[in-house]
């Protein structure tokens, strides 16, 4: 057992005692509270990095089976054109575009079914065969139907996220109680006023849970799509091709690069969520 493992478990024991020490204190103000709560898990991340360090380094694991966090973050500041290139062309494009076709016409869909019971019947197992079937067989029929290029990509995302926005939207929409649709009745509100004013916000958390759901799929669905046919640009390509050629360091380079935008997006989203449904037990409660 080599010194750079031994100063490594050092450090994680020490951080664990102070986060520990940490997560036991009483916030004196909200500030204090929301300080802490940021600071626990970002020393918990560290802790995590110096110990994967030390393994690596400690055990003289090769650098092309596992690659220390300090050799993938020398790659990623050596190749950030490179991976600008691939994030620009699988997020920027194929993510966001597929996401808001995806969940967008989801919520549509959704609204059209809460009026029909046909739909209703007909539609929602057949969303939930579609959204049994794998990556691996939809990603290449899009490659075929939409070109090699992001549009291809983006189609895997819209199906990929769908289903999961059509379905908690309808889950939502129900959950308003048979008293609160008697008080609107009583007011003599139609449809489209009970549906904006009652049942649209009391399906809001059912709607942002399905966005932060599609956030991380939608990710992993054009990554996965670019496997089977893109441009000499993109996540995907870029990880499959570098596997390729033993590049091992700038495969985990273009993973922490999806990790962090992923992380990113998904707290866009939550952000969203809290000051949309603010006046919701389950945020005012956390």
């Amino acid at each position: 057992m080599s010194g750079a493992f031994i100063l490594a478990l050092l450090f994680w024991l020490g951080a664990w005692a102070f986060n520990e020490w940490l997560v036991r204190r009483k916030p004196a103000n909200r500030a204090q509270a929301r300080a802490i709560g940021i600071f626990v898990p970002f020393l918990f991340g560290v802790t995590l990095l110096v110990l994967w360090e030390g393994i690596v380094r400690g055990f003289s694991i090769p650098f092309v089976l596992l690659p220390p966090p300090s050799a993938i973050w020398a790659r990623i500041l050596t190749s950030v054109p490179t991976l600008w290139a691939d994030f620009r062309q699988t997020f920027l494009k194929a993510v966001l575009a597929g996401y808001v076709l995806g969940c967008g016409s989801g919520f549509l869909v959704a609204i059209l079914i809460d009026r029909s019971p046909f739909l209703q019947r007909g539609l929602l197992p057949l969303g939930n065969f579609v959204s049994a079937l794998p990556i691996i067989g939809v990603a290449p029929i899009m490659v075929m139907w939409f070109g090699f290029d992001w549009p291809s990509k983006a189609a895997v995302v819209v199906i990929m996220t769908f289903f999961p926005m059509l379905v908690n939207t309808v889950q939502g929409l129900a959950a308003a109680s048979a008293m609160e649709r008697d008080l609107m009745r009583t007011y003599a509100a139609g449809y489209w006023q009970t549906l904006f004013k009652l049942r649209l916000p009391a399906a809001g958390p059912f709607i942002f849970n399905a966005l932060k759901i599609n956030s991380t799929l939608a990710l992993i669905g054009a990554i996965v799509a670019e496997f089977f046919g893109t441009p000499i640009v993109g996540m995907g390509f870029r990880i499959s091709t570098e596997v390729g050629r033993m590049n091992i360091d700038m495969v985990w380079a273009e993973i922490a690069v999806a990790a962090l935008a992923g992380s990113v997006f998904y707290g866009v989203v939550a952000l969203v969520e809290r000051a949309a449904t603010f006046w919701h037990p389950s945020v005012r409660g956390g």
